[in-house]
């Protein structure tokens, strides 16, 4: 019996440090003309990552704004995407995104320049887990397509890792050799 009763108590514990974050993007607030005056309904938009290189998003409606945000957050939770990350923390190309109208610019940036992107762009971003990359958006400020047009970018990243293993090489093979040819140069001329 005590043993039942420490299982439950492990569980709680883990429910009450959440393996996700999320960040409400946007709320939306509609209203419905009816024959006794107007009926309110909101919409959100969320995004939710495990800062680990996961994330998703997802809207949800409902009368009340705590409601439609649980019901982002768990659409958001069952459409996530793996991207991988350059020694956790940036891209490992530069990279474009579209949807609809909406565009998006992604580059990698060095260790230190932080996250120069806007509005929703960031928000995926940081739930993604990613500290330096510069982004930029053009065409539709629509929240919606801006998340849908980064995410549409981020899928199209490749590791090398995923390139050596569609080509069928190592991944020394694929990445470029920086520290040898100074070496190389240094030895030539000592020896002449």
């Amino acid at each position: 019996m005590a043993e039942r009763e420490n299982r439950r108590g492990k569980g709680r514990d883990r429910d009450e440090a959440p393996e996700f974050a999320d960040r409400l993007v946007a709320i939306n607030r509609v209203s419905k003309t009816v024959k006794g005056g107007k009926r309110f309904g909101f919409a959100a938009l969320v995004v939710v990552g495990d800062q680990k290189g996961r994330v998703g998003f997802g809207k949800g409606k409902a009368k009340e704004v705590p409601e439609a945000i649980r019901k982002a957050t768990e659409q958001a939770k069952r459409q996530m995407i793996r991207v991988p990350l350059r020694e956790g923390r940036t891209l490992h190309h530069d990279m474009e995104g579209r949807h609809g109208a909406g565009k998006v610019v992604m580059r990698t940036a060095p260790q230190g320049t932080g996250i120069i992107a806007g509005g929703p762009m960031r928000a995926v971003f940081e739930m993604l887990g990613i500290q330096d990359v510069v982004a930029k958006s053009t065409g539709s400020q629509n929240p919606y397509n801006m998340i849908r047009a980064t995410l549409n970018g981020l899928q199209k990243e490749t590791s090398p890792r995923m390139v050596a293993q569609r080509r069928g090489k190592k991944v020394a093979d694929i990445l470029p050799k920086r520290d040898d040819a100074p070496q190389e140069s240094t030895q030539v001329a000592e020896e002449a």
